[in-house]
């Protein structure tokens, strides 16, 4: 999936310059930032939840598990292998990180904190919900909602700076 996600690159690039370029002879102005943030959310975002789509040993043939205690998934892995910590941790805080990056850049809507912790724990249950609904093989855990939503907020942080400036101004539709 890493190396998919590199090779296609280029192809993410291309889409912000051709996207900037029609905006830009139309007259839209911040049309680079718009551009941008679009493929950002969608190049950032896509590649997490297809691995996270994917399918276990056991699809279809046994029953979605649910695991609702808030912490408990995330204790048992702590209590793992560093590298199993660090891979599950850190993946988990990556899958919507792109959303609370470029969300508030391309919708002055979504420029605070709170509305990019809502937007992502949304997006997190509906995956969460996939997994079980479609029988992936796949614990379906609010542990991961947690963490998911925890990622897009520090994402959404990091970005402050850049999405202040715009949140002020008038929706960039």
């Amino acid at each position: 999936m890493a190396l998919i996600t590199v090779a296609v690159l280029p192809l993410a690039a291309l889409a912000v310059w051709a996207l900037a370029r029609r905006r830009s002879a139309t007259g839209t102005t911040s049309a680079w930032r718009m551009s941008l943030a679009e493929v950002g959310i969608v190049y950032g975002t896509v590649p997490w939840v297809w691995m996270i789509m994917l399918p276990g040993a056991q699809a279809g043939a046994v029953p979605g598990r649910v695991s609702l205690v808030p912490l408990k998934d995330l204790l048992t892995v702590v209590a793992g292998e560093p590298l199993t910590v660090t891979v599950q941790v850190v993946g988990n805080l990556l899958v919507f990180a792109a959303l609370g990056v470029f969300a508030p850049l391309r919708f002055a809507a979504l420029a605070s904190v709170p509305r990019i912790l809502a937007l992502a724990a949304g997006c997190s249950v509906l995956v969460e919900t996939a997994q079980y609904v479609l029988r992936l093989d796949r614990v379906s855990s609010v542990d991961d909602v947690l963490l998911n939503t925890a990622g897009a907020g520090l994402a959404a942080l990091a970005s402050r700076r850049w999405w202040r400036t715009t949140a002020g101004s008038a929706w960039c539709g």
